[in-house]
């Protein structure tokens, strides 16, 4: 980001600028020379400095945020409903259990569908049971035991927007799991949208999600967006994206060595510390 501010010199970069001026005999050109060097160092220098402050200062016009495990408490949801979805469709039954269920684990917040598609080895009809089964079985958990969001998340989510920035939800679940899910949480209007596959083309760790969400709140450039998200995949897509920073958190599936190796620029413990982290607070 360019800054716009005059730059202003100090007296003492007047008295070079009139030094210089001053040196016009021609045996003094080296000295001239050397005059101009100095004064455009230090004219760089300063232009340099604003930059840098503006970077620092930069707007945030946009804030892309996870559910599942970043907003939204997991506490082993995922692979319960996967456990039941499983031996409701017979996807992944027997010796072949603990893999897919790794497999799952390793690709928290992808587009489920897609995770179902590789468990069924490309068998469409097969995939598409099984996560329709999975949407059932998660449905039905939410709705026996409701669902939490992670200690403080609305409050920052409102704080995110009180200071300026559009705050989108996004998420790898189908949007009936996921209208369940704020349906239960009584997140209504809580965000500017909240995002899943189908709106946007691909699910994570495609960059479609957050490019969405852009194009929704109409901010207006890559760089002036923030991702966050609890795994690898939720930190590819917003790298994928281009985003100006890319935030994990430790409060859901992955942990910090993974979060850094998939791209993140910072890494905290929970989204209550995005704000600070975001230069949101004068902590």
């Amino acid at each position: 980001m360019t800054s716009d501010t005059p730059i202003v010199l100090s007296d003492d970069e007047l008295a070079e600028r009139d030094e210089l001026a001053e040196l016009s005999e021609p045996g003094e050109a080296g000295a001239r020379a050397l005059v101009v060097e100095q004064l455009d160092e230090q004219l760089d220098e300063l232009d340099d400095d604003l930059d840098g402050d503006d970077d620092e200062s930069g707007d945030i016009e946009l804030i892309v945020l996870d559910m599942a495990g970043t907003t939204v408490v997991d506490d082993g949801i995922v692979e319960r409903a996967f456990a039941l979805a499983a031996e409701r469709s017979g996807i992944a039954t027997g010796d072949g259990f603990d893999a897919a269920l790794q497999y799952v684990r390793d690709t928290m917040g992808q587009s489920k569908i897609e995770v179902f598609r590789v468990l069924a080895d490309g068998d469409e009809d097969a995939a598409q049971h099984a996560n329709a089964a999975f949407e059932g079985a998660y449905t039905e958990l939410v709705a026996s035991e409701g669902v939490a969001e992670i200690e403080g998340a609305a409050d920052v989510i409102r704080e995110l927007r009180a200071a300026g920035a559009s705050v989108v939800l996004t998420t790898g679940f189908s949007p009936v799991t996921r209208d369940a899910i704020i349906d239960s949480l009584g997140w209504h209007d809580l965000a500017d949208a909240v995002l899943s596959p189908a709106d946007a083309g691909r699910g994570r760790p495609h960059p479609d999600l957050p490019l969405t969400a852009l194009l929704r709140t109409g901010a207006s450039a890559v760089d002036a967006m923030v991702v966050v998200g609890d795994t690898a995949s939720d930190v590819l897509s917003g790298v994928n994206a281009g985003a100006g920073f890319v935030v994990g958190v430790l409060s859901g599936a992955h942990d910090r060595d993974a979060l850094e190796a998939a791209g993140a620029d910072a890494v905290i413990d929970s989204i209550t510390e995005l704000p600070a982290l975001l230069g949101l607070r004068g902590e």
